[in-house]
């Protein structure tokens, strides 16, 4: 295998990039040259971004709060607002907390607040129902257990009224929205990443219906969701026995609603959703 000279290839590289329509070509070219440990391989890897395949399945990875998260094609690459999700819970975690990454997808959330709070000892869980996403948080999570399921059904029932920070970026797209999705999105990752139902807010009202009975006294449920969706995501919380409060963080465009339990759920309410997460 032949070695890739940067300085040679990078020009060619950008050319193609920005042949093809990629609008940020230079960057992407510096990431590609960087990953390539052959010319051959560099060949690949700028086929596949050519061809419209998404830049973190190319790299294998996605920089989320100064992290690299491990990604493989079909799962949820990790967005920039969510970053938003983390600074809350952060904001939020006491030493030792009981901690579920709930719709996980790559793991991200959970690993960067981990990395956010290393002297806490938090006590994290993560749980998804792709089985890729899965597969991906394990990498992201080492040493934590990630659990395969529909929402709160795989948790260990030992968790139930433990939990003090419950975090969640399951999907809000509405359903009629997603055929107005970027390519790299409608096409690669999976639709139920991306699909909320009619309104966007089909999952969110099953974790919020369940979610009382899962949080220990005072503890809070985290949702991203949109600046749009955020007042009937705090309805939500409202009617099942959650305090709602709403942050916004202008300079990622992320929005989180986050309901503190403040009454006994109602009895006989599970809300389990078949759902993957969008984190």
């Amino acid at each position: 295998m032949s070695p890739v000279d940067p300085a040679a290839a990078f020009p060619g590289v950008v050319e193609r990039l920005r042949a093809a329509g990629c609008v940020f070509a230079e960057e992407e070219a510096e990431l590609l040259v960087g990953e390539a440990r052959s010319a051959d391989e560099l060949e690949d890897l700028l086929e596949r971004r050519v061809g419209g395949e998404p830049l973190e399945y190319v790299l294998g990875w996605a920089l989320f709060c100064g992290l690299r998260v491990h990604v493989e094609p079909g799962v949820f690459v990790p967005r920039r607002r969510t970053e938003a999700l983390v600074r809350e819970a952060a904001g939020l975690a006491g030493p030792g907390a009981i901690v579920v990454d709930l719709c996980c997808g790559t793991g991200a959330v959970g690993a960067a607040l981990l990395s956010a709070l290393p002297g806490l000892g938090l006590d994290l869980l993560a749980a998804d129902l792709d089985p890729v996403a899965v597969r991906c948080a394990r990498v992201n999570l080492p040493g934590r257990t990630v659990v395969e399921g529909d929402l709160f059904a795989p948790l260990p029932l030992a968790l139930r009224g433990r939990i003090a920070l419950l975090l969640v970026n399951a999907p809000y797209v509405p359903t009629g929205s997603i055929e107005r999705m970027p390519p790299e999105a409608r096409v690669h990752e999976h639709r139920l990443a991306l699909d909320g139902g009619s309104d966007g807010l089909d999952v969110q009202r099953r974790v919020a219906a369940a979610a009382a009975g899962w949080l220990a006294p005072g503890g809070h449920l985290l949702i991203e969701t949109s600046a749009r969706q955020a007042p009937v995501t705090s309805a939500l919380f409202a009617r099942n026995g959650l305090l709602p409060r709403t942050a916004h963080h202008d300079d990622v465009d992320g929005t989180v609603v986050i309901g503190t339990r403040v009454r006994p759920p109602t009895p006989g309410v599970e809300g389990l959703s078949r759902t993957s997460g969008a984190g």
